[in-house]
C-alpha cells in the first residue's frame, strides 16, 4: 500500500457537560485517520467520539468527564505500535478502540496489554487477536485485555463459502494479499468451502503494493474458476476486480469486509457489477436498534459517514463506558482503574446499536451475525442477512 510508517497524530477533545473541576479519563481511538482506509477510520474516531460526547452530557460516571485521544496508524504497524506506545504513556488513557486492520492489531495488543489497558475492536477478525496461534483447533485467550464488538474469521471464512457453495459456485480460485486478516480469511473460507465438497482450483498470493495484477489474473484464469474469492482490502481488491474482467477473466470477486465500502466500487468500476462482500452484522441503517445511533450521528454534524465500523465502534465506546461505571465509581486516578476496568469489561452485557453487546471467555462478540452484499447499479446492496451457527 502506498502508506508511509511516520510520526503519529493525535487529535484530542472534550465535549459534553461534566463538571471542569471533574477527574479526566480518556478513551484512545487507534485507526488509519489518512490515507487510503481513511473512510474507515474517520467513521470509528467519529462514532467513538459520539458516545464520548453522550456520556459525558449524560454525566455517566458522576465525577469524571471522559475525553478521546485518537491516533493515527496509517493502517501501518508499526505506526500502530508508536500509537499504542503513546497512549500507553499517557496516565489519562484508560480504553482504546481500535485497531481497523488485524496486522495493526498484533503490534498493538502486546503495548495496551502491557499497560492493562483495555482495547476494544470494532472491525479486527483476525482469530489469532482472541483465540491464540492455534485458534481453529486448540484456542487459547491470547490477551486478557482484548476484546472485539465484531465477529472472526472463523464465521466470516464459512459464511462466504456457504454462500457461494449454495448459489452454485462449486469452483473457485483464492487470491490473499499475505497480510494476517486476508490470509486468515482465506484459509478459514478454503477449509469450510472444501469441507462442503467445494473445488478451489486455484490459490495465489499478490503484494500488498501492486498496482499490476496481470501475472496473478493470467494463472487464475487458466483454472477456469466460476468466481475469485480475495482475502484482503479495496484499495487493492478493486483493481484486481476491474483488471480480471479486462482481461477477460469475468467472474464475480467476492471478499470480506475489507472490501465493503463505496471506495472498492469507485476503484473497480462498472465491471464489477455482481461482486460480493461479507461484512459483520446486518446493515446499519436496517436495524431497528441503530436508528438512535444513526439520527445522533446525522446531527452531530460529522462531515464524514460513520461508515461501515461506525456503529460496531459507537458499542466498543459504550462498552468501555459501562466498565467504567463500576471500575471509576470509586478509583482516586485512572491508574488503580485499569485492572479493574478489564475485569468489569468480561461482565458487559448491554442492548447496542448493532444488538446485543457481550463478551465470550476468549473476548469476542456472543454476536454471529452477517450480511452479504452484491454490487448492482453501482452501489452495495444487502442481499442475504444471517446468524452462522
Amino acid at each position: 500500500m502506498a502508506l508511509s510508517a511516520c510520526g503519529t497524530r493525535t487529535q484530542t477533545s472534550g465535549g459534553g457537560t461534566a463538571a471542569s473541576q471533574a477527574k479526566v479519563a480518556k478513551i484512545g481511538v487507534i485507526a488509519p485517520l489518512t490515507g487510503d482506509l481513511s473512510a474507515l477510520g474517520l467513521g470509528i474516531r467519529n462514532s467513538v467520539d459520539l458516545a464520548i460526547k453522550q456520556a459525558n452530557e449524560s454525566n455517566a460516571i458522576p465525577g469524571w468527564k471522559l475525553e478521546i485521544a485518537a491516533e493515527d496508524d496509517q493502517a501501518q504497524p508499526d505506526t500502530g505500535r508508536n500509537a499504542a506506545t503513546k497512549l500507553a504513556g499517557d496516565p489519562e488513557v484508560i480504553g482504546v478502540v481500535g485497531t481497523l486492520n488485524s496486522s495493526v492489531a498484533q503490534a498493538v495488543q502486546p503495548v495496551l496489554n502491557s499497560a492493562n489497558i483495555t482495547e476494544v475492536s470494532p472491525a479486527n477478525t483476525g482469530p489469532a487477536l482472541t483465540r491464540g496461534p492455534d485458534a481453529a483447533s486448540n484456542p487459547k485467550r491470547a490477551y486478557k485485555n482484548y476484546f472485539r464488538t465484531c465477529t472472526n474469521d472463523l464465521i466470516q471464512g464459512p459464511f462466504a463459502a456457504k454462500y457461494l457453495y449454495d448459489a452454485g459456485f462449486t469452483e473457485v480460485a483464492t487470491i490473499h494479499d499475505k497480510k494476517a486478516y486476508g490470509q486468515g480469511l482465506v484459509e478459514a473460507f478454503t477449509k469450510a468451502y472444501k469441507e462442503m465438497g467445494g473445488k478451489v482450483l486455484a490459490a495465489e498470493t499478490i503484494n500488498p503494493d501492486d498496482k499490476d495484477f496481470s501475472s496473478v489474473i493470467s494463472k487464475v484464469k487458466g483454472a477456469s474458476p466460476k468466481a475469485v474469492y480475495y482475502g484482503g482490502e479495496y484499495p487493492q481488491a478493486g483493481p484486481l476486480s476491474q483488471q480480471m474482467k479486462a482481461a477477460g477473466l469475468k467472474v464475480p470477486l467476492m471478499g470480506g469486509d475489507g472490501i465493503y465500502d463505496p471506495a472498492y466500487i469507485q476503484l473497480a468500476g462498472k465491471t464489477s457489477e455482481g461482486d460480493l462482500a461479507t461484512s459483520v452484522g446486518a446493515p446499519t441503517d436496517s436495524l431497528a436498534s441503530a436508528k438512535a445511533f444513526v439520527d445522533a450521528y446525522q446531527k452531530a454534524g460529522y462531515s464524514e459517514p460513520y461508515a461501515a465500523y461506525g456503529a460496531y465502534s459507537y458499542d466498543a465506546a459504550n462498552a468501555i463506558i459501562n466498565a467504567l461505571k463500576v471500575s471509576l465509581k470509586d478509583a482516586k486516578d485512572v491508574k488503580s482503574a485499569l485492572e479493574p476496568t478489564i475485569t468489569e469489561m468480561s461482565k458487559v452485557s448491554f442492548d447496542g446499536a448493532t444488538g446485543k453487546v457481550a463478551f465470550d471467555q476468549f473476548g469476542d462478540t456472543t454476536t454471529r451475525v452477517l450480511t452479504v452484499y452484491k454490487v448492482k447499479g453501482g452501489k452495495w446492496t444487502a442481499e442475504k442477512t444471517g446468524e452462522f451457527k
